[in-house]
């Protein structure tokens, strides 16, 4: 059975806006400033206990982050020459914002630095017992280029090798979600 529960999709009900560094991650200078990596930790919660709870979110909010920070991988939606995309990126969950790592030789951070994205993640691919929900959780909001430090880095662990036989060179795009949307599919004895 498929259910699907919109998440504070009311303007205004995310976190508050703050700066990059805030969030353990500064946003890029400004063109022709140079670039410096934010300093402090990320706070990052073990990805046992799940993300700690983010002001300002609601309890469908809050679960469809914590579903997030459960896995490591989704896929960004971006418009590229106003036409859709889809890019596959490593995520970590930071203060309840989303911050991505992608292929710079790709290009696809130019078009998500300052535009609303879309990202969305799920357990679909994991073997559903009886009784286990899939669940797919997707998050809309504005992205923006940061620079973060190499112990926050590390929180990534390491990357692909190559991407399309290229040396991989990492970027960073953190999201600010505004929207949240999650879908479950419960799996039962019975057809």
């Amino acid at each position: 059975m498929l259910f699907s529960s919109p998440c504070d999709t009311a303007p205004g009900a995310g976190p508050a806006s703050t700066s990059g560094a805030a969030a353990g991650f500064a946003a890029a200078p400004a063109s022709g400033s140079p670039s410096a990596p934010a300093a402090g930790p990320c706070g990052v919660p073990g990805r046992e206990s799940g993300p700690a709870p983010v002001p300002g979110f609601t309890h469908g909010r809050a679960r469809a982050i914590e579903l997030l920070a459960g896995v490591r991988h989704g896929r960004i939606a971006m418009s590229m020459r106003a036409l859709p995309f889809l890019a596959v990126a490593r995520h970590l969950v930071v203060e309840g914002r989303v911050v991505l790592r992608m292929h710079r030789g790709l290009g696809f951070h130019e078009s998500c630095d300052g535009s609303v994205v879309a990202y969305g993640a799920d357990n679909l691919d994991a073997p559903a017992p009886d009784g286990e929900t899939r669940w797919s959780v997707q998050f809309t909001g504005p992205a923006e280029i940061v620079h973060p430090s190499s112990d926050q880095r590390e929180l990534f662990g390491p990357g692909p090798s190559e991407v399309n036989g290229e040396r991989f060179d990492p970027v960073y795009l953190r999201l600010d979600p505004q929207l949240a949307r999650m879908h479950t599919l419960s799996y039962s004895a019975s057809p």
